[in-house]
């Protein structure tokens, strides 16, 4: 029940909808029941030389009627409802996408694309079809139901309602156990689903890898085995639904023919006429034709709730990272002055893996700090923390004064621009990956960090210019094409605080230099942090800050620390002799 309340918010917004549609609903079932009535009263009142003339023509205009009130009843309810189905899923569609996007990157970091993409794609399926089941396959049986009941007891003897009333009870208790029975292997079956789409989805985004090794066969074999395990549990859901479905007709044919029966008697013995016999006849086939699909509905309503629930789970997944109830939109006053401050920071991914060890270092608001080291060192981590995608385990992150957890994470971001080692793009427009940073900014804006970042000659040569795609996650692009979008969108945000992470590491040393000149410009008015591994891009920091093992061990320029002989020593040295090699 618990999906099936999260639901009720949704659709308490469509009260009106919802009861003009329930009218048209109870109206149509009214139409349906009256069109064996009329069609007994035609009956009784044909005669075999007659026939024409015995039946009121008010009579035939009455079956038409009912027959065409049955169908307008029907679709005036689908008209009015179908508002209410398609915003439902619409909204908690989005709820969940925007609940994904403020999760934190440790669950992103730990979930798998396609089986995630999948739960929700049957999570909004199944909020349409249980809608479309409950109150338009179970609520107008159970309404036609009352109504068959009331016809026949106003008019039979106790007999009729009493077969049908059993025959619906223990068609109904045999379909929902045979039903429980079989929900685990159609459980067993999304499960495996799920899982052999996200191997396939994780194979295919690793194509160049695949390829690479010459695994092919390999990962054929692998997303086969998933589909096996699916194979299994598919057969054993099929099978399960023969015989239920075997059992069910058994029922309904056993329900029928008593009725039959009595209706057959009643004639002979001068209690009932003709009419009477074809009016129960019609009564069973309009009754049971619903009762045929009963087990469908019933495991589709079942599946439905499951799939709607691992969907509202994903909605109760918890947000590691929240915005506090008093927090501030950092520039909210003043513009963004980006100050950063790391005091005693202390950080672990998981309580055995300490990351940072009290880490402490003031990068005052317009100077260009860089972080060197040896690689595991805790270096990326530092950009990763001052976005807020973790918040760390002891001490404080200050911007401009202010603990990061006292802003807002939206106001917090907007104020920093990074240049990632590794650059993922969308599946879509070189263009709409370049104005990423900044939707609103205007064409002599794109133009103009398009040649901050030297692309302007590589786009000449497209084309389609700034309308080719890049592909699946940018891999149309090669790595130094990747790099220089990721600069010119970091230099179109334009914000108060830049972090370059590797940026220039897919580059030949040509354009490295060329961007290290505009990395030099840009960051001049602005705090600026460079990750970097090859020493000599980062020379003309104003500081340049030492780590090894999660601890800052050296601070100070380029001369001072070559001078102390130091990690920093060593590390220039290594690089400069394998420069020479080279």
């Amino acid at each position: 029940m618990r999906p099936i309340r999260m639901l009720l918010p949704y659709l308490s917004q469509h009260k009106a909808r919802i009861a003009v549609a329930l009218s048209c609903l109870i109206l149509a079932k009214v139409a349906n029941v009256g069109v064996p009535m009329v069609l007994k009263w035609i009956v009784d009142r044909m005669s075999v030389e007659k026939a024409l003339l015995a039946v009121p023509f008010a009579l035939l205009i009455a079956y038409g009627v009912a027959r065409l009130s049955v169908t307008l009843f029907t679709e005036l309810r689908e008209f009015f409802f179908a508002k209410v189905t398609q915003r439902s899923v619409r909204r908690i569609a989005l709820q969940t996408f925007e609940h994904m996007h403020r999760l934190s990157l440790r669950f992103h970091l730990a979930r798998q694309t396609g089986g995630l993409t999948r739960d929700i794609e049957r999570g909004t399926r199944g909020i349409s079809s249980l809608m479309s089941y409950l109150l338009f396959s179970i609520f107008p049986t159970l309404v036609e139901l009352a109504l068959v009941a009331g016809v026949l007891a106003w008019n039979y003897d106790w007999t009729f309602v009493t077969i049908t009333l059993v025959t619906l009870i223990a068609y109904i208790a045999y379909t929902i156990t045979v039903t429980e029975w079989r929900t685990a292997f159609r459980k067993e079956m999304n499960e495996l689903d799920s899982k052999a789409n996200s191997r396939a989805v994780d194979s295919l985004l690793n194509y160049e890898t695949v390829k690479y090794f010459g695994n092919e066969h390999f990962e054929a074999q692998r997303y086969d085995q998933s589909l096996q395990r699916w194979e299994r549990a598919a057969v054993r859901s099929q099978t399960s639904l023969s015989l239920l479905n075997l059992g069910q007709s058994l029922f309904i044919a056993a329900g029928a023919s008593l009725v039959m029966w009595r209706a057959i008697e009643g004639v002979l013995s001068g209690r009932m006429t003709v009419g009477d016999l074809v009016l129960v006849n019609a009564f069973l086939i309009q009754l049971y034709a619903p009762l045929n699909h009963l087990g469908v509905i019933y495991r589709e309503i079942r599946q439905s709730v499951a799939d709607m629930a691992r969907m509202f789970n994903l909605m109760n997944e918890h947000q590691e990272v929240a915005d506090r109830v008093d927090a501030t939109a950092l520039g909210a006053t003043r513009p963004a002055q980006g100050e950063v401050v790391f005091d005693d920071v202390a950080f672990s991914y998981e309580p055995d893996r300490q990351i940072l060890k009290g880490v402490n270092f003031h990068v005052p608001a317009g100077k260009t700090y860089a972080i060197v080291g040896p690689s595991g060192g805790g270096k990326s981590t530092l950009a990763r923390l001052l976005f807020r995608f973790y918040d760390v385990t002891d001490g404080a992150i200050r911007v401009d004064g202010l603990d990061v957890r006292a802003y807002t994470q939206a106001s917090l971001r907007a104020a920093i621009g990074i240049v990632p080692q590794d650059t993922v793009l969308f599946n879509d427009t070189l263009g709409y990956n370049l104005r990423y940073g900044n939707p609103e900014a205007s064409d002599e804006a794109v133009l103009g960090a398009i040649r901050a970042a030297h692309l302007d000659a590589f786009i000449e040569k497209l084309p389609q210019g700034l309308d080719t795609t890049v592909g699946e996650r940018g891999l149309k692009l090669s790595g130094g094409e990747k790099q220089r979008v990721a600069i010119a969108r970091a230099m179109l945000k334009n914000p108060a605080i830049l972090i370059f992470d590797e940026a220039t590491s897919a580059l030949d040393s040509e354009s490295e230099k060329a961007i290290q000149t505009e990395i030099r410009a840009v960051s001049a008015n602005r705090t600026t942090l460079i990750i970097a591994h090859r020493l000599s891009t980062i020379v003309d920091a104003d500081c340049i800050l030492v780590m090894d093992s999660g601890r800052i061990v050296e601070s100070g320029t380029h001369a001072e620390l070559l001078a102390a002989q130091g990690l920093y020593a060593r590390l220039w040295t290594l690089q400069a002799e394998t420069i020479a090699e080279a």
